[in-house]
């Protein structure tokens, strides 16, 4: 597998508000619910029955090992989690049954209903990915001169276009094997898209072995895909997340579910749950965004949300993140 990443980040950013048509970079950014058009629905079948509440093209599911991580790092303020609308059925067709004879071998369920939403489930129980938060930051991929606000990784240095914590720890599994997960499942590259768009070899050699780690059907539950044991739980929740408008107490909920969960089946551990709420929520009397121990990745969203709003239609340099991230702490990168 070889692929050319420099000045690309495509796989670590939504870029669609560069495209001719599309809605405008602060439409991409503003977090208030502007769905756009997947330009590249149905072309490559990535487009599923299931559709995501949220709008992020390029969503990096984590494992529940990775989440506890985070948590451990004091990093949780960059974790966000993604529910699914229910799939559609065809009239006629009977809907699946709910019931579940084993906890290790549950059966899905159509959906249940919260906040107006049939969000999909198994057993009855809302399912949902943890992933990495994308604020909005000037960026200036694909060779372009000039910067535009877009939605980007909170580890991605906008003047380099790497990622922080590419070589530490904490770097998800899934992001090391981009592009070679979707080759092995047929599924069109975020480097073949950037292709056709702007021109360019990114995708230098498609070759790859089996890969490792993809955690399909049943393996994946309580290990990527988590199961909410209590939906009355998500009331409020689900409709935040539909309009990217979710808080942190609202995002502390999902990631202590995932934190709790049993890789394999549904079991979820009471003490794992309340540990993980009670690390995010420490110290939290409202809604507001609080500091998370020494960590920069909190403080360095909330100023990039800030920097966003109070911009206006004017982008700054990328440059402007080393006072918004590496000044609190965030790690260098190499450069190319």
């Amino acid at each position: 597998m070889e692929v050319n990443c420099e000045g690309c980040a495509g796989c670590c950013l939504d870029w669609r508000a560069l495209l001719d048509g599309e809605p405008g970079a602060r439409d991409a950014a503003d977090g208030h619910g502007h769905r756009r058009r997947n330009p590249f629905a149905g072309k490559d079948g990535n487009d599923s029955s299931r559709e995501p509440l949220d709008d992020d093209p390029t969503f990096v599911p984590l494992t529940r090992d990775e989440v506890r991580a985070f948590l451990e790092a004091g990093m949780a303020d960059a974790l966000t989690p993604r529910f699914w609308h229910a799939r559609e059925t065809d009239e006629g067709e009977e809907p699946r049954s709910s019931d579940t004879s084993s906890e290790d071998a549950p059966r899905e369920s159509e959906g249940v209903e919260i906040d107006g939403h049939t969000v999909a489930a198994i057993a009855g129980r809302p399912v949902f990915f943890i992933g990495l938060r994308k604020p909005p930051k000037p960026v200036a991929p694909f060779g372009r001169d000039e910067p535009a606000w877009l939605p980007t990784c909170v580890f991605l240095d906008p003047t380099t276009l790497q990622c922080r914590i590419h070589e530490d720890d904490l770097f998800p599994d899934e992001c090391g094997a981009y592009p070679e997960h979707n080759l092995a499942l047929a599924h069109g590259t975020e480097c073949e898209r950037v292709e056709s768009v702007f021109g360019g070899d990114r995708l230098l050699d498609a070759d790859h072995d089996d890969p490792d780690g993809l955690l399909l059907g049943s393996q994946a539950i309580g290990a990527k895909l988590f199961c909410h044991p209590r939906p009355a739980d998500l009331e409020g929740i689900v409709e935040r997340a539909a309009a990217s408008a979710l808080t942190r107490r609202d995002r502390a909920e999902a990631i202590a579910v995932a934190a709790a969960s049993s890789p394999g089946t549904l079991a979820i551990s009471d003490y794992h749950y309340e540990q993980a709420k009670d690390r995010m929520l420490e110290g939290v009397d409202t809604d507001a965004e609080p500091t998370v121990g020494d960590s920069w990745v909190g403080p360095a969203i909330r100023e990039w949300y800030e920097h966003y709003r109070e911009a206006g239609e004017a982008v700054p340099s990328p440059a402007v993140a080393d006072a918004v991230e590496r000044d609190r702490g965030a790690p260098e990168t190499s450069g190319w």
